[in-house]
């Protein structure tokens, strides 16, 4: 399935571009014919869900390229075209302000924003602890939605009504479970043909997640320590569903750093609690955590937030990333 161009600048841009060289971007992308529906997933959780949904029957591209940091995507002009002509664009406003651009510029009633099935948390995920307010040299504000360390106060999830929405939804299983359910739906639309397979699809991934779910509901439920000290409040949604209290450095934002008197103040949170593990992600420095863990007599251990899979990730997918994640957990938090 094609639909040609809708807009000037996409006309334009095909013109400057050789049509040999718009074939989308990332590395995402199944193979197939014109009968495929088209889909463009904005980075990989997202590719992800619609390509387990999707099956032999759509072609999804991923926007964001191994290694790329989602947060900073920035789109060329292929990219602007793979957009336009996209039978479905599945995003989530307010993480990557490039997409959103050029979704509100181009991409129209193609585009599918999954922030309602996510229910992304405007407040405190369940399990999150306000204890890092001591570990702040600003007011938290109240709409964070993971405990709060530092931010700049460019936090994600800004746009279509989210607030300070923490965006990384995907980290809760049965979150992901949701939004795939409304992948099948929207694709069934598009393609009513195949709409029992994109049902299907849907029911299949649920139950591979609420088996990876109740893994680690089971795993983390005999942890000594529930305090899980992150570089970067990604984990809020994972903390939140597994009763785990994130006490974050950075806040939201990934680039953000705390100031000496933050760090100071969550060193004291860690010893006094007595964290014995601080985690910090693929993709971002890890000086803040390893500073924190030197200064507190704690080891570092990596977490990855799913947000991209690369030949350095632990696995080669979201499940299995995961499951690695939970080991690194079980050590971290000394579950029996």
């Amino acid at each position: 399935m094609k639909r040609s161009p809708r807009r000037l600048l996409v006309a334009a841009v095909t013109l400057a571009v050789p049509l040999a060289t718009v074939t989308g971007c990332g590395d995402g992308g199944g193979s197939g014919g014109t009968d495929q529906v088209s889909v463009v997933a904005a980075f990989y959780p997202l590719r992800y869900a619609s390509e387990r949904v999707g099956g032999e029957h759509v072609r999804v591209t991923d926007l964001t390229r191994p290694g790329t940091e989602p947060h900073d995507l920035e789109l060329d002009p292929r990219d602007v075209v793979t957009l336009a002509e996209a039978d479905l664009v599945v995003y989530l406003p307010g993480f990557q302000p490039a997409v959103d651009d050029a979704v509100a510029a181009e991409v129209g009633d193609s585009a599918l924003d999954v922030a309602p099935a996510a229910r992304l948390d405007p407040r405190p995920a369940e399990g999150a602890d306000r204890a890092t307010d001591r570990a702040t040299d600003q007011e938290t504000p109240a709409t964070s939605g993971t405990t709060t360390g530092h931010d700049d106060g460019a936090e994600h999830g800004t746009e279509g009504g989210h607030g300070t929405a923490d965006p990384h939804f995907w980290l809760d299983p049965s979150r992901l479970a949701d939004v795939a359910d409304t992948i099948a739906v929207r694709l069934a639309a598009l393609d009513p043909a195949h709409a029992a397979d994109y049902r299907a699809g849907a029911t299949g991934l649920r139950a591979e997640l609420e088996t990876l779910d109740a893994e680690f509901a089971s795993a983390l439920a005999t942890c000594t320590s529930r305090d899980l000290v992150t570089s970067h409040e990604a984990f809020g949604y994972l903390a939140g569903r597994y009763d785990l209290r994130q006490l974050g450095v950075a806040g939201l934002n990934p680039e953000a750093e705390p100031s000496a008197a933050a760090l100071a103040a969550l060193a004291d949170v860690v010893r006094e609690r007595r964290v014995r593990t601080i985690y910090h992600e693929t993709l971002v420095s890890p000086d803040v955590a390893t500073t924190l863990a030197r200064e507190t007599g704690t080891r570092v251990a990596v977490l990855d937030p799913i947000e991209g899979v690369t030949k350095d990730s632990a696995a080669r997918d979201y499940p299995g990333i995961m499951r690695a994640n939970l080991a690194t957990l079980r050590e971290g938090q000394e579950c029996s």
